[in-house]
């Protein structure tokens, strides 16, 4: 199998892993809201956020590097396989002390306990790690779906079964540290044929990698804080209550998106970064990816805004009703964020990723203000509504990059644009006389609106966008 055909296959596995993965986390929520309060939600999303920051710098692009310089030398890898391990005790002991001070910043005595047993991630997932990336270089693609299949399977049922045994917050925790001990033991069962470590450690051999890697934790510190300061902010104003009904939110309207987009933003890359020097091709290729990405999540996200009100109590039963408010704000951060993802794709092509750095900063500088701001006056949904201008901020950015890079474009965008906007509209007319008349709670009017929904938009595509006869065409020609 040569390259190109490893990476179509590679294409089809990430895809079944991460969709495999996101329904996971879906069902996992769904049924811990019905067990838990709220409040466990905001303790546990404070330590995944710990655990997400401290992970930027324990893993200093290695895993970029790896692959961009397809590192083979034994030696070189032994020495960041050391270098992991010790990067990840220290990072373990800087985390399980720093509990004292978390839990003074959030005013939550719970957070002790749940912050000094998620350090542990950080001496679990070192000793697997560096197998993971190896993989990935030889793009065995099949045995790292499978590494997160297994693993997301196996931190769900120990989190589930925690959970029913009354662990509350530390179920989540340890169903998490369950999902990282699978993977860490399948990337050494799967990698050690391909790497086995030498007793050997020495600085200078990775002078390279190091160099490579401060570049990516500066920009994943901005990214976090950029991606994170509401989270970060609604915990210490608000309280960890409100921050689990934020995080339940999130979850539910944004999380599955930025977890889809990419796969389309994958396979694209190598095809895009072949027509660099052609920006009447960029132009076309950037056109065509929004179009899909508008196709794809437009029917999604209108219909989450349409039916929360009737999935909220039906998947998270009683207690979760303030998040369907926060649901429908994030629906609109989530469209507006699918359409600004394109550009990552667009900016390494044109090898200005630096661009993606300014609009973080930018974003940032703008976000913090208003996030402050509104909440004074509007609490939790003041935070939401300040993401979502923030949001709309950077997507105008955004574009504005865009037509830097390629010229004028927002015509043709606007054109492709305005017709699934349409047609989510003709749905969300139709769904609310249905609505009125008929009724939207249980699973029957819940069903019933989905399947509508589905037929009207999917009709609409057929008839005025792509007739049967293309996809019929495109399914023999792949």
């Amino acid at each position: 199998m040569d390259n190109k055909q490893k990476a179509i296959s590679g294409g089809k596995w990430i895809t079944i892993s991460t969709v495999i993965s996101t329904v996971l986390q879906f069902v996992q929520v769904s049924i811990l809201a019905r067990l838990l309060e709220p409040s466990v939600f905001g303790v546990v999303s404070v330590s995944t956020l710990i655990i997400n920051f401290f992970y930027i710098f324990s893993n200093l692009g290695f895993s970029n590097s790896i692959i961009y310089k397809q590192e083979s030398d034994r030696k070189v890898l032994s020495t960041l396989y050391f270098m992991g391990l010790i990067l990840g005790t220290t990072i373990f002991i800087i985390v399980f002390l720093s509990s004292p001070l978390v839990v003074a910043f959030y005013n939550e005595p719970r957070l002790d306990k749940v912050i000094k047993i998620a350090s542990f991630y950080f001496i679990i997932i070192y000793f697997g790690q560096i197998y993971l990336f190896i993989l990935q270089k030889e793009l065995r693609f099949k045995s790292v779906a499978l590494i997160e299949i297994t693993g997301a399977v196996s931190g769900t049922a120990v989190a589930i079964t925690l959970a029913f045994n009354g662990y509350e917050e530390t179920s989540l925790i340890f169903g998490q540290l369950a999902m990282q001990t699978v993977r860490t033991i399948l990337c050494i069962g799967l990698g050690i044929k391909l790497f086995v470590p030498l007793l050997y450690f020495n600085i200078s051999t990775i002078k390279e990698h190091l160099k490579f890697g401060i570049y990516n934790v500066g920009d994943g510190v901005l990214g976090f804080i950029q991606s994170n300061s509401d989270n970060i902010i609604v915990g210490n104003m608000l309280g960890v209550k409100l921050l689990g009904y934020y995080t339940i939110a999130y979850q539910l309207a944004v999380f599955p998106m930025t977890k889809l987009n990419p796969i389309v933003l994958q396979v694209a890359y190598p095809l895009i970064a072949k027509m660099k020097e052609s920006n009447s091709e960029l132009k076309k290729s950037y056109l065509q990816i929004l179009d899909l990405i508008s196709y794809l999540n437009l029917p999604l996200l209108a219909g989450l805004f349409i039916t929360a009100d009737s999935l909220v109590p039906l998947f998270y039963g009683p207690g979760w009703e303030q998040t369907i408010d926060l649901i429908k704000i994030f629906v609109f951060v989530s469209l507006f964020s699918c359409l600004s993802h394109p550009l990552f794709t667009l900016a390494f092509s044109k090898g200005k990723p630096n661009l993606l750095f300014y609009l973080n900063l930018a974003t940032l500088i703008i976000k913090i203000p208003l996030i402050y701001l509104f909440a004074h006056y509007w609490g939790i949904t003041g935070i939401a509504l300040a993401f979502l201008a923030a949001t709309i901020i950077n997507v105008a950015i955004n574009f504005a990059i865009v037509h830097y890079l390629i010229g004028d474009f927002m015509q043709d965008f606007i054109s492709n644009f305005i017709k699934p906007v349409l047609f989510c509209l003709i749905m969300y007319v139709i769904l609310t006389v249905y609505k009125t008349y008929i009724g939207h709670e249980g699973i029957i009017n819940t069903v019933s609106q989905i399947l509508i929904g589905g037929f009207i938009y999917i009709g609409l595509t057929l008839m005025y966008k792509i007739p049967l006869v293309e996809i019929k065409a495109l399914r023999k020609s792949l």
